[in-house]
């Protein structure tokens, strides 16, 4: 007899996983492989953050630590809003978190019930419609382009029915367009008139090309604001992420947190203090990724690749590749077994025009990406 299977497991993969995974499989056959599917950094954690692990480890009882995380953690977060944003955080409303993926977590059980309908832009990160459909709650996809940016506004929500929630990512994934004042601005007031929760995905901030990047609380105290330790700071794969929340969650965040993780990753919130006094490195790594933007710009529109969304912030470059493909799966496939160049399927970030669209990561060493882009214009030239 059969047993029963839950259904909160029947969501869509993670498609970058997926390709992440084929990469790895012909590394470890041997082929070579040029990593620009994957938005994680090719920086190490700063030494000094590293350093503060070593003495974590060394000096303190590492065990669980406050389910909100650890006091000095929570405070320097605080700090951090400040300083950069002109913005008094009570770091009593701060959630030390296991990664943005367990921030995302805590912050729709705490905000919405099942049934609520949240409303996101597509292209957008896929994470968020695949948690929000798994805890029952109903994805809204806003259909974005050029014109607004890819990026959700008060129009495009007008038009969407009933909501009890937006979710906005600014710089985007995947598209690393960013909202200005203005527009952050009509969001959060429309999301106030409308009673509407506003969550804001700050993880690239930054990651930056000229634009300052606007946090929610410069505008509404009562959004949900996400952020991680893995893009700006260089510490993807600690597990360490924070959520700014309003009041009336914060205790609701900390019993969920009590229940489904006890605490993040004790070693990981000694080592993130350390994070925001790293910033001459990080800015650093930060140009790194510029000269990568720059070079991925001069060189794919000179091949045919030409259709491009803004890449204001982040380390991304979404493509538009309807005019080689219908099926961006199989051109990625293809591209992976024909050059080793990796690469994302633009259907994991819009599935209802993704097929036409590709996502490309110059998060990695210059030297890589430079070689994928030689690799890449020859494979497109050879194939148009």
């Amino acid at each position: 007899m059969a047993l029963k299977v839950g259904a909160r497991g029947h969501i869509a993969p993670f498609i970058v996983m997926d390709v992440l995974r084929a990469a790895n499989e012909r590394q470890a056959a041997g082929a070579d492989v040029l990593h620009l599917e994957i938005g994680q950094p090719g920086t190490p954690a700063p030494a000094a953050v590293r350093a503060a692990a070593k003495r974590a480890i060394d000096e303190q009882a590492i065990g669980y630590t406050d389910a909100l995380g650890l006091p000095a953690l929570r405070r320097r977060i605080a700090r951090h809003y400040a300083e950069t944003y002109g913005v008094e955080v009570d770091p009593a409303r701060v959630a030390v978190t296991p990664g943005s993926s367990g921030g995302f977590l805590l912050a729709f059980l705490a905000a919405f019930d099942p049934g609520d309908r949240v409303a996101l832009a597509a292209p957008g990160y896929p994470a968020y419609r695949n948690i929000l459909g798994a805890l029952g709650l109903e994805p809204v996809l806003l259909e974005a382009g050029p014109a607004e940016r890819y990026q959700p506004t008060p129009a495009l929500l007008e038009r969407a029915g009933p909501l009890a929630g937006v979710i906005v990512a600014s710089p985007s994934n995947p598209t690393g367009t960013m909202l200005g004042e203005a527009e952050m601005a009509a969001l959060a007031d429309w999301c106030g008139q409308a009673g509407v929760r506003l969550v804001s995905d700050e993880i690239y901030h930054g990651i930056g090309y000229g634009s300052r990047a606007v946090t929610a609380l410069e505008r509404d105290d009562r959004a949900i604001v996400v952020n991680s330790f893995s893009k700006y700071y260089s510490m993807t794969g600690w597990r360490l992420g924070w959520l700014v929340l309003p009041e009336e969650l914060a205790r609701p965040v900390e019993c969920l947190g009590q229940n489904l993780f006890i605490s993040a990753q004790s070693v990981s919130q000694y080592a993130g203090i350390a994070a925001f006094d790293c910033t001459e490195e990080l800015d650093g790594y930060v140009a790194g990724y510029a000269r990568n933007r720059a070079l991925l710009l001069e060189r794919l529109p000179a091949a045919g690749l030409d259709r491009l969304a803004p890449a204001d912030g982040a380390f991304y470059l979404y493509a538009d590749v309807g005019h080689l493909t219908n099926d961006s799966q199989a051109f990625c496939r293809r591209l992976l077994a024909e050059t080793g160049v990796a690469i994302t399927p633009g259907i994991d970030f819009d599935p209802g025009r993704g097929s036409r669209t590709v996502r490309l990561s110059f998060a990695g060493p210059e030297g890589e990406v430079a070689q994928a882009a030689e690799r890449l214009a020859d494979w497109l030239r050879r194939n148009r």
